[in-house]
């Protein structure tokens, strides 16, 4: 993958991430509606939990410009969706809707596969740029 196109993977996933974070925060209700129906709503406890898609935000886009960033916070994100997929895998009958549980465990699950694979990718960049002799650009 050329640099160019994974800054650009970067960004869009750090935008996204920023706007489930904004959802999460403006409108704690309709983000519960939509995708967190597991036991009963509690705002706070969501808007808490926006902390997480907002950090991995910002240190995605970070890593767009700063090469040397992309493996630890790549890494970072890959743990935290796949640690949050087994979750969702163990409440999956909990949701309600109950079509929410299963939907929202394929997601969550390929989220952090393609995060995981996106670590490895700058991981063997970091690797080439070493085996050269040279420094990444940050």
């Amino acid at each position: 993958m050329s640099d160019s196109s994974f800054r650009a993977v970067l960004i869009v996933l750090g935008a996204s991430q920023l706007a489930l974070a904004a959802w999460m925060i403006v409108s704690p209700s309709s983000f519960f509606d939509a995708v967190a129906g597991f036991g009963a709503q509690n705002d706070h406890y969501i808007r808490d939990n926006a902390t997480f898609p907002l950090a991995i935000g910002i240190g995605l886009l970070v890593a767009a410009r700063r090469p040397s960033w992309r493996f630890p916070v790549l890494l970072v994100a890959a743990i935290w969706y796949l640690a949050h997929a087994v979750n969702h895998l163990i409440d999956t009958g909990e949701s309600d809707p109950d079509w929410v549980g299963p939907a929202d465990f394929v997601a969550i699950l390929l989220t952090g596969i393609t995060l995981a694979w996106l670590a490895f990718v700058a991981a063997r960049a970091d690797l080439r740029a070493a085996d050269r002799g040279g420094a990444e650009p940050s």
